[in-house]
């Protein structure tokens, strides 16, 4: 088959692997990260990209979607004239782990809020640590003054406290040695715990492969639109 993916570029590192070991035509257009904080924002700028992956003279066997529901930003969007091929997952961090049901046992054990890291999510944003605390701090101090600069960070930090866990999703296929050391680094700076899990491409890789089981993807047939289902599937066809 020949495959459009629109991706998050988080998933870039681990996508161009999969990407370049599999039997299907990929073609990969990659969208910013953090879109998913303005979830309006998002679902304008992944329905103009289908529009604009169908207007291209290409046609395509499938335009899959390197996103879960991501704070709802993907419901709405549908396709004209090519199937829609939606993993089901809440976001980037089911891909990243494999299954919804792996990221839900991931919160079974522990106390406290999880902030994840992946060689995307560290190369792509500023992730909660030394780095982003010194790099805030500057940016308040230069806007509004040294005298409001560390009022300011002391609410800039306490969403934070709602987190206890810094968990690093481990691709053994990847280079990761360094970012693991960062991972490590901001939880002590932070004074979280600090995880490495094993990651998983079973699910990327399935809907690279065209394996597009029904537990584990939404085929949207074009005209239809993404719909929460708010159940365990996460999202269905309206």
């Amino acid at each position: 088959m020949k495959l459009k993916i629109i991706a998050c570029k988080v998933l870039m590192r681990e996508m161009y692997y999969l990407a370049s070991r599999s039997e299907n035509i990929i073609d990969i257009l990659w969208l910013k990260q953090a879109l998913h904080n303005e979830p309006d924002k998002l679902r304008r700028v992944l329905q103009d990209a289908i529009d604009s992956v169908e207007r291209e003279e290409e046609e395509y066997d499938g335009i899959c979607l390197g996103y879960g529901l991501c704070s709802n930003g993907i419901i709405g969007v549908r396709s004209r004239k090519t199937p829609l091929i939606i993993p089901r997952g809440h976001d980037c961090i089911t891909l990243l782990l494999g299954s919804r049901e792996k990221y839900q046992d991931m919160f079974k054990n522990r106390n406290g809020g999880i902030y994840w890291y992946s060689p995307g999510w560290i190369e792509h944003s500023v992730q909660p640590g030394k780095e982003r605390y010194e790099q805030l701090y500057r940016d308040y101090a230069e806007k509004y003054g040294e005298d409001n600069a560390q009022y300011l960070m002391d609410m800039e930090q306490n969403w934070m406290k709602e987190y206890k866990h810094a968990i690093f999703i481990d691709w053994s296929q990847l280079s990761t040695e360094k970012y693991i050391e960062y991972t490590h680094e901001c939880a002590e700076f932070l004074n979280w715990n600090s995880e490495v899990v094993p990651g998983s491409d079973s699910l990327l890789k399935a809907m690279m492969d065209g394996n597009w089981e029904q537990d584990k993807f939404l085929v949207l047939e074009p005209g239809r639109t993404v719909k929460p289902t708010y159940r365990e599937d996460i999202i269905g066809a309206e």
